[in-house]
């Protein structure tokens, strides 16, 4: 073989490896275009993915709190009517301390009152028991007109019905004079302090 055909021979060579190594340029960047696109994909993919997992997580989360609100809310109204109530009960204790501030000053002055009432049945037969009597009565009413501008007041009872709000029965009779179940005798004086039963009146009663 001449010189001059191993001298072809290589250019052929040459250019057969160039279209080679040219094919495999042009390929390298469509491969490797298709590789990014998946890897785009991937990532987005992924992306959608955390997105959707953290609405879930913030949904939870917004949940809980609806609930902690809710429970912080019911707290808050029991408290507010617990304290409504509260007030309620003082200002009543208050007014009804107000109102019945003489109960007890009253209650301890009603075995005088019965002392007295008892001293002014005794029938005087001279002068000096008259007066006496006369001085005596005069301290009861005082006694009676000052606990009166404090609301006490006795309670009525022979000739009315019987309530047992307001009479206790410690006797019972048949008297013509009355209807069933009226008061015929007054036993012991009872007393009411304002709208209370400080004591009720001890009676007999029709049968």
């Amino acid at each position: 073989m001449t010189n001059e055909n191993k001298t072809v021979e290589q250019e052929a060579e040459n250019l057969e490896n160039t279209n080679s190594e040219l094919t495999d340029e042009e390929t390298k960047p469509a491969v490797e275009g298709e590789a990014n696109e998946q890897t785009i994909e991937t990532e987005m993919e992924k992306a959608e993915q955390s997105a959707t997992d953290n609405s879930e997580e913030l949904l939870k989360e917004i949940e809980e709190l609806k609930e902690k609100l809710e429970a912080a809310d019911n707290r808050y109204l029991r408290l507010q009517a617990d304290f409504e109530n509260f007030k309620r009960r003082t200002r009543l204790d208050q007014e009804a301390s107000e109102k019945y501030r003489a109960q007890k000053l009253a209650t301890d002055l009603l075995p005088v009152l019965d002392n007295f009432e008892r001293a002014l049945q005794i029938e005087a037969d001279n002068d000096q028991t008259k007066s006496l009597l006369q001085g005596m009565e005069m301290v009861y009413r005082t006694l009676l007109d000052a606990l009166k501008k404090e609301g006490v007041e006795p309670i009525e009872a022979v000739g009315q019905e019987f309530d047992p709000n307001y009479h206790h029965a410690v006797m019972q009779g048949n008297d013509e004079n009355y209807g069933s179940n009226i008061v015929t005798e007054e036993l012991q004086k009872g007393y009411l302090l304002k709208d209370r039963v400080i004591r009720p009146s001890m009676v007999k009663v029709n049968q």
